[in-house]
């Protein structure tokens, strides 16, 4: 019952977490069609096994006790998670299928920002994931998509909100983390989503992306907060 997700965010869950997905039908479709989907999946998921079947006949053993399973790899797998890592999925160019990261270390303007996701700009965008900095907000807010359905929500904290006598300083992990991610004057604070889709123009979606960017005037002017700001209050 608190499960909010629709049919396409759960199956695109499913399909970044599993380690063996089988295709079934395949005598239905053209091979060019099925390389198309397998490429869909590679982007999506990786590291998983892809079966192609037809009637759902397979080997039970490529399925059963395969001891693949592991919950630590299995919880890293998803393609988003992977271009995050630095772990970069050729382009599958016969297909135009890719995948990149928009990152920015500039607020966001909700409203422009609400404006963008409302205007059909990701068509082409298949999944894309990752944390976006609204200048109203002072936390990270989630952004997902899975198709055509797109969800945003709270998410954690940014460690430059946090009390410097409170940080971890002492855990290794977490120095990596400053020296990837901290910037001045805004810390860790942050635009950071990963786009996989077909036949997306990068250089169209980046360029739509930095218009919702505050300009240097909005900065400047400061009073963040009171920009007009269309989206529900998550805290």
């Amino acid at each position: 019952a608190d499960d909010q997700r629709t049919v396409v965010d759960l199956l695109t869950d499913q399909v970044e977490f599993a380690n063996v997905i089988l295709i079934n039908k395949v005598d239905l479709v053209s091979e060019q069609e099925l390389e198309r989907l397998k490429g869909i999946l590679r982007h999506l998921n990786p590291e998983a096994r892809l079966i192609a079947c037809r009637e759902g006949a397979i080997d039970p053993s490529e399925i059963l006790a395969t001891g693949l399973f592991d919950m630590e790899r299995a919880s890293q797998s998803a393609g988003w998670i992977k271009e995050l890592q630095g772990q970069h999925v050729p382009e599958t160019e016969e297909y135009g299928i890719s995948s990149f990261i928009y990152r920015a270390h500039t607020p966001m303007h909700p409203d422009r920002f609400m404006k963008l996701i409302r205007s059909g700009a990701f068509g082409q965008v298949l999944r894309a994931k990752g944390y976006v900095w609204l200048a109203t907000r002072d936390y990270p807010v989630l952004y997902s998509q899975a198709g055509g359905v797109k969800r945003m929500g709270a998410s954690g904290f940014w460690w430059a909100t946090v009390p410097e006598a409170q940080r971890p300083m002492d855990d290794p992990n977490f120095r990596a983390y400053l020296a990837k991610y901290w910037r001045e004057p805004y810390g860790d604070r942050r635009q950071e989503i990963v786009f996989i889709g077909i036949q997306m123009d990068q250089a169209e979606l980046t360029a739509r992306l930095e218009a919702c960017l505050l300009t240097p005037q909005e900065i400047q002017r400061g009073k963040w907060h009171a920009l007009r700001d269309p989206f529900p209050k998550w805290r």
